[in-house]
């Protein structure tokens, strides 16, 4: 199997809880680092959000692997930033049983 080229530089971001002043807590996204990228699409679909229809795209991001607990590697319920384009980690596996890289199954939505 050839290594994937990965040339498209991706921002990763965690939530982070913020204080809201009054007790409560609100999200925030980090910035992790960036990772390149190898990024291809799948067959989008409409679909109904709260208040608007989305478009919904999914993607398999393949970017290299770092180990289990590293800052590094995404995880499920992270997100990538391309600009403006986002796109949530929904699932990420080991693409090869040597483990040099990492899937990423991610969804972007954008509003229609």
């Amino acid at each position: 199997m050839s290594a994937p080229h990965l040339t498209r530089p991706l921002v990763l971001e965690a939530v982070q809880r913020v204080a809201d002043g009054l007790g409560g807590f609100g999200e925030s996204w980090v910035a992790l680092g960036t990772l390149w990228a190898a990024v291809v699409a799948g067959s989008g679909r409409n679909m109904a959000g709260q208040e608007v229809t989305l478009a919904a795209v999914p993607y398999r991001i393949t970017v290299r692997a770092a180990a289990q607990g590293a800052a590094s590697r995404p995880a499920p319920g992270q997100r990538f930033r391309e600009g403006a384009r986002v796109f949530t980690i929904l699932a990420v596996t080991e693409q090869d049983t040597a483990g040099r890289f990492l899937t990423c199954f991610a969804r972007e939505e954008v509003p229609t």
